[in-house]
């Protein structure tokens, strides 16, 4: 099979990035007449600098030489760079991405990097760029059913950055709602407003990529209703990147060490959702949202 190349999407999508966070600022404070977060930019920016082209360099060449290692040696279908082959990729990575996605939201190893991106308290295209350092050295092992189902390492890499690239402009407040039939199919503003807002209705909901069918499909929607409040269910309060990056990764570390407790369920504190304890005093976002549903109805 002839392997095309095809160029670093991410890096050429870096200056559009820049400038459209430009538009954004100006908008936002001459338009709605805000006060524009500039720390909490700053730190989303830096973040994403380092985790895109620092890290992203160095792992993205590990994460290929994997999935070459294990395509070489085994995968079902020999598909190849055809135009209906994109178009499976297409959506079969944006499907393995929802699942990668929602796990990393019921999960706390998972969480322990993903928590990066939801820590600011701000909604903005900046946010978009707010990339964990540590992801990408676990989250690729998603991907690897489909390179055993025989999706070439380069089809799915390209789709990652795509699906990446898309991503970006849905981190907006500027945008309220777009056409009914697109709201209906992909992922939007709206929709992922709702994700990363801390309203206990909203919690672990419209974990999509780019299609929200899966949401719908999988019973994990929720429409934007109520005005959205970001960032965690209990802030970290720090614009410094190295903080940002592992805070979390040392309170897990901190659970397991010093909890005493069986080896089981020290083993737990990295399987079971964020929140959980070991004495039943932690606060689940399921239980939260439980006592959401209880309360509306009661008020009916």
């Amino acid at each position: 099979m002839q392997i095309p190349e095809f160029p670093n999407l991410i890096h050429y999508a870096i200056p559009f990035f820049i400038v459209t966070v430009i538009i954004e600022i100006i908008l936002t404070v001459k338009i709605k007449m805000d006060e524009y977060a500039y720390k909490d930019a700053a730190t989303s920016i830096s973040m994403g600098l380092i985790g895109n082209i620092g890290i992203g360099l160095l792992t993205k060449g590990a994460v290929f030489g994997i999935f070459l290692i294990i395509y070489n040696s085994f995968h079902l279908f020999e598909i190849p760079f055809a135009w209906w082959a994109w178009i499976l990729v297409f959506f079969a990575e944006d499907l393995t991405y929802y699942w990668f996605h929602r796990i990393s939201h019921e999960n706390r190893f998972f969480w322990a990097s993903h928590i990066v991106h939801h820590s600011s308290q701000k909604y903005n295209l900046s946010t978009a760029l707010r990339q964990t350092w540590t992801g990408r050295f676990s989250s690729f092992v998603f991907w690897i059913p489909l390179v055993l189902i025989g999706f070439h390492p380069v089809m799915i890499i390209m789709q990652k950055s795509i699906s990446l690239i898309y991503q970006y402009w849905i981190h907006t407040e500027l945008i309220k709602k777009m056409p009914k039939w697109f709201e209906a199919i992909f992922n939007t503003p709206s929709h992922h407003r709702v994700h990363h807002a801390t309203n206990p209705q909203y919690l672990d909901r419209n974990h999509a990529g780019i299609f929200i069918i899966w949401d719908r499909f999988f019973g994990t929607f929720e429409p934007e209703v109520e005005k959205p409040v970001y960032g965690l269910v209990k802030n970290i309060d720090t614009f410094n990147p190295v903080k940002v990056a592992f805070l979390e990764w040392f309170g897990l570390l901190k659970d397991i060490f010093t909890s005493k407790t069986s080896f089981l369920n020290k083993i737990k504190y990295l399987l079971k959702p964020p929140g959980w304890k070991h004495d039943g005093t932690g606060i689940l976002s399921s239980d939260m949202r439980k006592e959401w549903e209880q309360k509306q109805k009661s008020e009916r």
